[in-house]
């Protein structure tokens, strides 16, 4: 028996469409408001952030939209990406499960972000944008759009969460590398940051707070657009790959998924891999599996959570979405994940939670960290913070399959590499990391300032 064994497909396999989940879904997705107004935006008030062709997308209800030849061109470079059977850590977990990994590391920028950076880009390009402007967490996303940019043409700027920026410089350095300007958020360059700073002059920041910033720099100059990488329908809707062609790939091994695990920030990754597998199961193509989605405990939107109307962005610049929520002034401690730092859930995300189509579950900073360490000696990959929690999840399930004596498939997406993030992992092995619970009544204080929008 071979210890590993590979999956792969053809570039004539690269999917010709992305999977739009709000086709299948059985209730419509609710209406997205108007930050000012609280009234059912129109495309009309997106487009000082967006181009015309992104918000097409961004409303459709259209099953499968083409990807364009330019974009699946530069896919090629790195897509199909691997399906991996995982029989190192089967053995070295000793259970009778059946673990898959999809690897969205060998992406240029290292992890899942450019199947939606390069998108948004190609599309901001043909509308005649000439600068894309962005928030970044860990950066994996900031460094995908920067990439991306280059490729079109593009001007880019970044607005990185500061606890990150001083985390990893590294990430920074891509970003600039590939001629990105790189801004600390918040920062004394917008009115929204000079604000923040006001309240906080020593703030680590939010993914909410440099959103506002990045939204209030497009919204200002008619030549710039705002590019987000998780949470929006429509970036869900370009990580739809990674789940076609892991369905694909579990075909080649002969094999279905029993359980589909991805972790969770915005909802990108997740989105990207559970959809294709929930639409399936929605238009009766294939039996019910469970879908686990995972987060970090200390950013728990999906269970701890309020499922309410809330404001995208720490200033309120944003649109207002119903989902899963820690409240719009949430700071998260600064854990090592910075990509699962957002204090809301995507939409879509929120939704098929909220039906029952998915569960949720958390994993603290030390189990996620200690489950990529052994993922990395069995596999030979060692992954990226976030992708950690949802390894951690997966190895949950597989230990529950020895306890049962009970074989199942567990297919996991491991979105990223984490060799830009190795001083984490040093701190994980020199003992100096700790868990992070958020306190309830912090919670509760964050919730206090939702929307109130009346019945919609």
């Amino acid at each position: 028996m071979n210890d590993q064994i590979k999956y792969l497909l053809q570039e004539s396999d690269i999917p010709t469409t992305w999977y739009n989940l709000a086709a299948d879904l059985r209730n419509p997705p609710a209406p997205v408001l108007h930050p000012a107004t609280h009234e059912p935006i129109t495309p009309a008030d997106l487009l000082p952030i967006f181009p015309e062709n992104i918000i097409a997308q961004e409303v459709s209800t259209e099953r499968e939209i083409e990807i364009p030849g330019p974009v699946r061109e530069i896919y090629k470079q790195w897509r199909p990406s691997p399906l991996f059977r995982a029989r190192r850590l089967e053995k070295a977990l000793d259970t009778p499960a059946r673990i898959y990994y999809k690897y969205e590391g060998v992406s240029p920028a290292g992890s899942h972000k450019p199947n939606s950076a390069i998108a948004q880009a190609y599309y901001n390009k043909v509308a005649g944008v000439k600068r894309l402007v962005t928030e970044t967490g860990a950066g994996q996303w900031g460094s995908s759009l920067a990439m991306a940019c280059n490729f079109f043409g593009l001007a880019c700027e970044v607005y990185m969460v500061r606890v990150s920026y001083n985390q990893k410089p590294y990430r920074r350095a891509i970003m600039e590398t590939f001629g990105a300007k790189v801004t600390a958020s918040p920062s004394p360059t917008t009115e929204a940051g000079r604000a923040l700073l006001a309240k906080n002059p020593e703030s680590s920041g939010s993914l909410g707070m440099a959103i506002s910033e990045a939204v209030e720099v497009a919204a200002k100059d008619p030549d710039t657009k705002y590019a987000l990488g998780s949470v929006l329908n429509h970036v869900l809707l370009h990580q739809t790959v990674i789940g076609k062609e892991a369905a694909l790939q579990m075909k080649l091994a002969e094999d279905e998924p029993d359980i589909v695990i991805a972790c969770t920030g915005g909802g990108s990754n997740f989105g990207g891999m559970a959809f294709p597998f929930i639409g399936e199961v929605l238009r009766g193509e294939r039996q019910p599996l469970r879908i686990v989605a995972v987060e970090p405990e200390a950013c728990p939107s999906l269970t701890r959570g309020r499922y309410a109307y809330d404001y995208g962005d720490t200033a309120h610049l944003a649109p207002i979405t119903k989902m899963h929520t820690l409240g719009s002034t949430f700071v998260p401690p600064g854990f090592h994940a910075g990509g699962l730092r957002y204090h809301g859930m995507a939409p879509l995300v929120s939704q098929v939670v909220e039906e029952g189509l998915a569960e949720a579950t958390t994993v603290a900073q030390l189990e996620s960290f200690a489950a990529g360490v052994q993922f990395a000696r069995a596999e030979g990959i060692v992954p990226a913070p976030e992708s950690n929690h949802a390894i951690a999840a997966g190895i949950r399930e597989a230990l529950k399959c020895k306890e049962e004596g009970i074989s199942r498939a567990i297919l996991i997406n491991v979105s990223g590499h984490g060799h830009f993030d190795m001083m984490a992992y040093l701190d994980f092995i020199g003992g100096k990391l700790q868990n992070y619970a958020y306190p309830e009544e912090e919670i509760a204080m964050a919730l206090a300032g939702l929307p109130n929008v009346g019945d919609v």
